[in-house]
């Protein structure tokens, strides 16, 4: 049966978040969620279909990748093909070779689940684990506590303090009323919400966006921002606790977030809202040198 890779155009979206849904497992932490589609629907539509490749085996899609960045690749696998030697092999192969407009050629790094049969390929073909990263997860079977701050959801009329609150928590942040349109405009967010800590002044001083993939499935974190002139006070954790109350309230069996294994501090605020750590995970890299002219 014939493997066919192929980039999904705005009007096929639908269906390629359809299917991420559907792949969500609480016992084995999927690389790729609807919510972070979602939160790359900032950039538009047009752009979100443009960085999303999928894998289809006759009419089935069997894969999903995700460019975060042009050099950066992240692939959910259907569960029940994750040792699937063909589908394997087929990926790796255009992900490997950039005329097939997966990667480019030089310094690239490739995010593959763990027990993906995949991911032993790419290490045998001269590709390195490098950056360590580390997935966290809430059961929301019981209810959560209250974080001790007042909580707002990011409506409209919020919209100023959401965008303000999340370029003071992210250096370099490019989030601006235009993205936050684009964002909560797209299909993602229909399962989706923004929400604000305030301080005992009445400051925004944290944020956070939770994306469900519905009921009796993980949702997702991404992101979540405490500002930075605000830090070292809780509110990290505040926000991380009506975070999983959200989406326990949506139906989420549990709260999932993901962050670079160097960033002790995010760690031990996940933590301390009672979000465990699962297993490292290692992104793969390619660094090829080009030969000279």
């Amino acid at each position: 049966m014939t493997i066919a890779l192929q980039q999904p155009s705005p009007d096929d979206m639908d269906e390629v978040l359809d299917i991420l849904r559907g792949w969500q497992q609480d016992e084995a932490h999927v690389l790729l969620h609807p919510g972070d589609l979602g939160w790359f629907w900032r950039l538009g539509g047009a752009a979100a279909a443009s960085a999303t490749r999928t894998w289809r085996r006759d009419e089935r899609v069997v894969a999903i990748g995700l460019l975060d960045e042009p050099f950066w690749l992240r692939v959910a696998i259907a569960p029940d093909l994750r040792q699937d030697e063909p589908l394997a092999r087929q990926i790796a192969v255009d992900v490997s070779d950039p005329d097939r407009g997966v990667l480019p050629m030089e310094n690239v790094w490739f995010d593959v689940p763990r027990g993906a049969l995949l991911r032993d390929l790419m290490l045998s073909s001269g590709w390195e684990a490098t950056e360590a990263w580390t997935p966290l997860s809430r059961d929301l079977t019981d209810p959560v506590e209250e974080p001790g701050v007042r909580v707002e959801t990011g409506t409209p009329a919020r919209m100023a303090e959401r965008i303000a609150v999340q370029r003071a928590s992210f250096e370099g942040s490019t989030f601006t009323n235009e993205r936050w349109h684009a964002m909560t405009g797209g299909p993602a967010y229909a399962d989706a919400r923004c929400l604000l800590a305030y301080d005992e002044d009445g400051a925004a001083v944290a944020t956070v966006t939770v994306w469900s993939a519905g009921p009796g499935r993980p949702g997702l974190l991404e992101p979540m921002g405490v500002h930075h002139e605000h830090r070292g006070r809780g509110y990290g954790r505040a926000i991380s606790l009506a975070a999983a109350a959200a989406l326990r309230e949506m139906g989420s069996s549990s709260a999932i977030v993901c962050t670079p294994s160097s960033y002790e501090g995010a760690i031990a605020t996940y933590e301390a809202a009672g979000f465990r750590r699962l297993p490292q995970r290692w992104d793969l890299h390619r660094e090829v040198t080009p030969d000279p002219a």
